[in-house]
């Protein structure tokens, strides 16, 4: 399952090399708002459209950041029941945690920046950008 929106672009090159019987389905969760930096208040905006009960199921996420939205989603995940849960990120921001999150799999460890492109955006904008680039503030 694809966490929307940033998640889209990594999911569908994670689909194209998949070689087993795989189904897609979407969740939207927000906790940023137009920030840049999480709220730490969870909102499900779209949920799955299939039950999880006794699949094995991987949450497909562009970046994990300070682990509060991905905790919540996780655990809310887990009460559905599935055979195996297992969290992939494109990337990882270990520095940033505040809550432990388990990455399963990660594409790339990357430094705390504020990251857009490739699915990744700020205020709905850039995730359109065909590679993923840093977005310096001035102060």
């Amino acid at each position: 399952m694809c966490v929307l929106k940033g998640g889209s672009f990594f999911l569908c090159e994670l689909a194209k090399r998949i070689t087993v019987p795989v189904s897609l389905d979407f969740m939207s969760v927000s906790s940023y708002g137009s920030d840049t930096k999480s709220t730490g208040v969870v909102k499900i905006v779209k949920d799955l459209d299939e039950p999880l009960k006794d699949k094995n199921v991987i949450v497909v996420e562009d970046v994990v950041d300070s682990g509060r939205t991905l905790s919540y989603l996780m655990e809310m995940l887990r009460d559905r029941g599935p055979a195996s849960l297992r969290l992939c990120t494109l990337l990882d921001k270990p520095e940033r945690r505040v809550i432990d999150v388990k990455v399963d799999y990660t594409g790339f460890n990357i430094p705390d920046k504020f990251v857009v492109g490739y699915g990744l955006d700020y205020d709905q904008k850039y995730r359109n950008l065909p590679y993923i680039g840093i977005v310096e503030f001035d102060d």
